[in-house]
Parts: C-alpha cells; sequence; structure tokens
C-alpha cells in the first residue's frame, strides 16, 4: 500500500524538497533574466519606410526560450527543464493577473477622455475587435491550423488577452499556444507590419485620414506609433497634430473596451465559429495542427501537485520582483515609490483571490476587471487618487519584461510544434493584425462620409 505521508518525512532535516528546489531556482532565473534584458535596453533599426524597435521584453523572451532549450546541457542547479517550463506557463497565468490590474487602473483614469471620444470612436473599436478573427480565422484553417487558431485570432494577442485565455483554456493549450504565437509575433514583426500596410493603404487615397487615424489605434502604443507614422506621410503636415491625437484616443478606446469585448465577445464568437467553419475549410489542407500533440512535457515531469494559492503567490512574487527591476534600471523610478505602487498591486490581486472564492461560481476574471476598473476610478473611493498615484509610478512596459520571461520559459518546451508550424501562425497572426486595422478602418470611414 502506498504510504500517505509526505515525501520527505523519512528525509535527513536538512534535505530539500527538490520541487521547492526546482521553483526557486525558476525565480531566480527569471530576474537574473528580466535585468539583464532592462539592461541591453531598447535597440531600434531602419527596415525601409518601417523602424523596428526591439524592447527588453524581446531579449527577456529569447533569453528564456533559449535557456529553456538549453536545459540538458546545463548543472542541475540552473536546469529548467520540460516540467519547470510547464509550471511557468502556470505561473504566467496567474503572473498576467498584476498586468491586468495595472491596465485597469489605467483605464479607470482614463473614462473621462473616453467619454469624450465620440460614437466613431466607439463603433470602430467592433472592427478592431472582429476584424481579427474575419480575416484571421478563415486563413488558419485553410492552412490547417486548428485550436490555436482560436487563441491567435480572436484579438491581436496582446497582454489581457494571454490573461483572457490563460483563465478561459490555459496556457499549456493549444490556444494558449496560439496567443503566445500572436503577441511574439507581434512584439516583433507587428510595428514593421502594420507601418508598411498603413502606409499602402494611406498612399491609396480611398479612405479619409481620419478613419485610417482610428484604425492605427490597435491597442499597442508602438504599432499605433508605426502606423500613424507612415498614414502622417502621405498627407499634408498640418493634420499630424488632428490624426496623432485621434490614433491615441482609439487606442485609448482599445485598451479600454478591448479588453471586455474580447472576454464577452469576440472570444465566444471565434469558438463558435471555429465549431462550424473548421470541418468546411479544413478540408482544403493536408497539413492538421492538431496532430502535433501536446507539449514535450510527460505528465511525471509536469506534476508539480494542485497549482494552489502558494504557487499563485510565488507567480505574483515573480512578476512584482521583475516590475521593481525593470522600473529602476530602465525607468529611473526610486524603488521605494515602485515598492509602494507594487504593494497597492497586490493587495487588489489578495483582495481579487478572496473574493473570487468566495464567489467560486462567477469568473475570475471578470471579479478581477470589475474591481480594479472601480478602484481606478478618480475620487470614486477616498483613497483612489492615492491608490493611482502609486501605481502610476510603475511603467506598463516594465511589466511585460517579467511577463515575457515567463513567456519564453513556457514557449521552449513547445518549440517543436511551433517549429511545425512555421510559416503559417505568422501568417496568420500578421493576417489578424492587418483584420484589426482594416476593420477599425472601414467602420470609421462610415461616419466620416
Amino acid at each position: 500500500m502506498t504510504s500517505t505521508s509526505s515525501p520527505s518525512a523519512d528525509l535527513p532535516a536538512k534535505a530539500v524538497d527538490p520541487a521547492a528546489t526546482g521553483k526557486l531556482t525558476l525565480l531566480v532565473a527569471v530576474l537574473i533574466i528580466v535585468a539583464v534584458a532592462e539592461t541591453v535596453g531598447i535597440v531600434q533599426f531602419q527596415i525601409g519606410p518601417g523602424k523596428v524597435l526591439l524592447q527588453p521584453m524581446v531579449w527577456a523572451l529569447l533569453i528564456a526560450a533559449a535557456w529553456g532549450l538549453s536545459a540538458r546541457f546545463l548543472p542541475a542547479a540552473a536546469r529548467i527543464g520540460p516540467g519547470l517550463q510547464t509550471y511557468a506557463g502556470q505561473l504566467l497565468n496567474a503572473g498576467l493577473l498584476l498586468f491586468v490590474i495595472k491596465m485597469a487602473f489605467t483605464v479607470g483614469g482614463a473614462l473621462p477622455e473616453v467619454q469624450k471620444a465620440g460614437w466613431a470612436l466607439i463603433f470602430q473599436e467592433l472592427g478592431h475587435t472582429f476584424g481579427t478573427l474575419v480575416l484571421g480565422l478563415p486563413i488558419a484553417l485553410l492552412l490547417g491550423v486548428k485550436r490555436e487558431a482560436v487563441g491567435a485570432t480572436f484579438s491581436i494577442g496582446r497582454e489581457g488577452n494571454m490573461v483572457i485565455i490563460g483563465e478561459k483554456y490555459g496556457m499549456n493549450s493549444a490556444e494558449g499556444r496560439g496567443v503566445l504565437a500572436e503577441y511574439i509575433t507581434g512584439t516583433v514583426l507587428g510595428a514593421l507590419f502594420i507601418a508598411l500596410l498603413a502606409g499602402f493603404v494611406a498612399s491609396l487615397h480611398i479612405f479619409d485620414p481620419r478613419s485610417l487615424a482610428m484604425g492605427a489605434g490597435v491597442g499597442s502604443g508602438s504599432m499605433m506609433a508605426a502606423a500613424i507614422g507612415t498614414i502622417n506621410g502621405h498627407n499634408p503636415p498640418e493634420m499630424a497634430k488632428e490624426l496623432i491625437a485621434i490614433a491615441s484616443a482609439a487606442n485609448l478606446m482599445t485598451a479600454v473596451l478591448g479588453f471586455y469585448f474580447a472576454l464577452f465577445f469576440s472570444l465566444p464568437v471565434c469558438s463558435w465559429l471555429y465549431d462550424r467553419l473548421e470541418p468546411v475549410l479544413g478540408r482544403f489542407s493536408n497539413f492538421a495542427s492538431g496532430d502535433l500533440g501536446p507539449s514535450i512535457a510527460s505528465a511525471a515531469e509536469t506534476k508539480h501537485g494542485t497549482f494552489g494559492f502558494s504557487d499563485s503567490l510565488l507567480a505574483w512574487i515573480t512578476v512584482a520582483g521583475g516590475v521593481l527591476i525593470g522600473n529602476s534600471l530602465t525607468y529611473k523610478v526610486p524603488l521605494l515609490e515602485s515598492g509602494a505602487g507594487l504593494l497597492v498591486v497586490l493587495a487588489v490581486v489578495l483582495l481579487v483571490d478572496v473574493l473570487a472564492r468566495l464567489l467560486s461560481k462567477v469568473p475570475h476574471i471578470l471579479i478581477l476587471v470589475v474591481v480594479t476598473t472601480v478602484l481606478g476610478i478618480p475620487g470614486l473611493l477616498p483613497f483612489s487618487s492615492a491608490m493611482i498615484g502609486s501605481v502610476d509610478k510603475l511603467n506598463f512596459l516594465a511589466f511585460t519584461t517579467p511577463v515575457l520571461t515567463l513567456a519564453g520559459f513556457s514557449v521552449a518546451k513547445d518549440l517543436p510544434i511551433f517549429r511545425r508550424l512555421s510559416w503559417r501562425i505568422v501568417v496568420v497572426s500578421l493576417t489578424a493584425a492587418a483584420g484589426t486595422f482594416l476593420g477599425a478602418t472601414l467602420i470609421a470611414e462610415f461616419f466620416h462620409r
């Protein structure tokens, strides 16, 4: 009969649980990678009319993936094998909640500006929301991509969208691989691609420049800046200020409403469409990503016990530690100010966790969105302004570096699958990005006739 006692019960007093050692190794590895990536900083170079901007998060993703892939060549103390890589994907699910809290505080503070944005900005968000799947999903199915297509085409796959997929399917699922591929493609190629596309469409002079400016607000600051830069190059210089303002407002609207639209509308619609279109369009390709199987981590390697509160706490500490490093090294915010903002974020995520346990039938992500948005509305609560001020000290991009580090480790275990998907998933991701730009532009054009 198998003993039910603790695995360490018969070991010497100084023995260490190997699982706990592995988790500590992962935490230290993430913080080291974040420090290296933030030290390297931003690297930019020109390709044709577009500029490629490589942020620290890109270096973090690449270093973490390389670290995971070289696991068998490293000493045991530094090894992040397939089991820990899968665990990194689980930590990513929980750690992304801190990013959503930062985003929600930004959303709450921006509500007055959003209210002034007008109907055109509100309705063009429908184009951003559904444009991705209108173009991206059929292309994905024709290429033989299966459930990865849902994660890759329900949105342009930014951080908030990874949270939604992580909550619904888990980052180690096919949908999780899809949204990760979309995120990576957008991070590395998104700004250049959208600059080239926006410039080409603007050169045709078939759309009102203001419609193009609204289309540029895809929800990514770097992609918006790249797109509006090329759009301005095809219009009179005196319009530049107005177009930048419109694009910024549209980008803000996408950040504010896009998360809610993706959660409650585009993901359910995308999944519904997949079930109905895949049997029809999937027949046209001999390739089938559904045949790729699960990630390479075996059940024995991936099992770390039930992912519980202590694991969530580790995820929050890991991401918070990375934010503290990035905020200090890259954005020169004093440690005490960064620490104060992180204490607010951690207090909120703990509050949400408690509420989620009490309201077990309500989706965790819904509780998180409602609580954090309410807390972020200026003046609504006596302490709102102080909380907003503290969280404002945390740079938005500082959250992306530790998040992408965990994503890099998670990607490493699935590299054979990504290699098989190869150019297909890149085509799908860029098609989804084109869909969000063109969809929003078309809807905005209706209001400018």
